[in-house]
């Protein structure tokens, strides 16, 4: 378990003061010469040229290279609906992660509307500003219906992070869980308790690479189509998961189950592990506050892994976003495919390789080797 001194809350106001992230420059501007060149009159040949082939801006600009970090605020961390001004901060963060990982510039944009259009006609409004969308910490429903609008306008990669980087870590890290335990990841029965965007996404995720027997849990119990209060993606997944037609809560879907995957705040309860399958796998994903202790689930588990840095196995969003849309831009890509996605996945997987065990199923953020592997994934399904 990883040490480190604890952080005060001094420490973390006073790293915000004035924001995160600045703009630096490419060129100097130190004499009336660079000056001339950089801005007027210089400038205008360039804007000139651009408009008469406006293929020239991809090379002459930062837009092209540019991710756009967009959020409404209404699903911001474990905060909830905070509202787009309280969410600025989280949004900065990850476009800190996005230079920091990938080296990407990044911008934050917080737009104050719920409206799924409005959101949709503020981005085409300024396509020409970036080169990449990067939807965060927007709440379900709602998130399904404004991705699937994004990528139809826009004409460049586009992701709910909060979906898919989840939905893309998960799986390496159950590649690799599932060789430690000994079983064929096709045939684990995965109960996946949280039906927000990323419970929803992974259990999609679950169903491309082939799982027959995945369930999803909402507040009400196991989806399944016996139930006529759903709709919308909740509605879709029942009719593509629980095959054998469980109904009710937790502890009855955990049942003979291999793994268990948490994405919401409700708790896992012990004895209902306990009935899980010999060597069950237990992703306790919620944070700062897993699903269970750690502790107590590796007493009964053989593969646990957590959201924390404090704790092995951490499922990080880090190690495939930044790639992703690195892979995406390199390739000059039109849309971010599912395909793509696995493929991170395979390669955030391999890069354990034979220091594989219970305790290190998936690699550190920090490894420096993730991001160009992701991205070089992504970019040869990309061509």
């Amino acid at each position: 378990m990883q040490q480190f001194q604890p952080i005060t809350d001094d420490e973390i106001f006073e790293a915000h003061i004035g924001g995160k992230l600045s703009v630096e420059l490419t060129a100097p501007i130190s004499d009336k010469r660079e000056l001339s060149i950089a801005y007027t009159p210089g400038v205008a040949k360039v804007s000139d040229a651009i408009h008469k082939n406006p293929e020239m801006a991809k090379s002459h600009t930062w837009a092209n290279r540019l991710v756009a970090v967009v959020s409404d605020g209404t699903a911001v961390l474990g905060l909830g609906d905070i509202g787009p001004a309280a969410s600025l901060p989280v949004m900065e963060g990850k476009s800190a992660l996005f230079k920091r990982f990938a080296g990407l510039n990044s911008i934050p944009l917080v737009i104050d509307t719920h409206d799924v259009d409005e959101i949709v006609a503020t981005l085409v409004r300024l396509k020409h500003s970036f080169g990449a969308v990067n939807l965060e910490d927007i709440a379900a429903p709602r998130c399904f219906e404004l991705e699937e609008k994004v990528i139809e306008a826009l004409d460049m990669p586009v992701m709910h992070d909060d979906q898919h980087g989840t939905a893309v870590v998960v799986l390496a890290a159950l590649l690799n869980a599932s060789k430690v335990v000994g079983k064929e990841l096709e045939n684990l029965k995965i109960v996946i308790s949280g039906a927000g965007s990323a419970g929803l996404a992974i259990a999609d995720m679950m169903i491309h690479v082939g799982v027959k027997n995945v369930l999803v849990l909402d507040s009400k119990g196991v989806l399944s189509t016996n139930r006529n209060d759903l709709a919308g993606k909740k509605l879709t997944i029942a009719s593509q998961t629980n095959p054998e037609k469980v109904d009710g809560d937790l502890s009855k879907a955990l049942l003979g189950a291999d793994a268990v995957i948490g994405v919401s705040t409700s708790a896992f309860p012990i004895e209902g592990l306990k009935q899980m399958a010999t060597d069950s796998i237990v992703f306790a994903l919620s944070n700062p506050n897993p699903e269970i202790d750690p502790a107590v689930a590796r007493e009964i588990a053989k593969v646990v892994a957590t959201g924390r840095s404090d704790y092995p196995n951490q499922i990080n969003n880090v190690l495939a976003f930044p790639g992703i849309f690195l892979g995406a831009l390199d390739a000059k890509a039109r849309r971010i495919t599912t395909p793509m996605k696995v493929a991170a996945a395979h390669a955030i997987a391999d890069l354990v390789g034979n220091d594989l065990s219970a305790d290190y199923i998936i690699p550190s953020p920090f490894d420096e080797r993730v991001t160009p592997a992701v991205a070089n994934a992504v970019e040869r399904l990309a061509k």
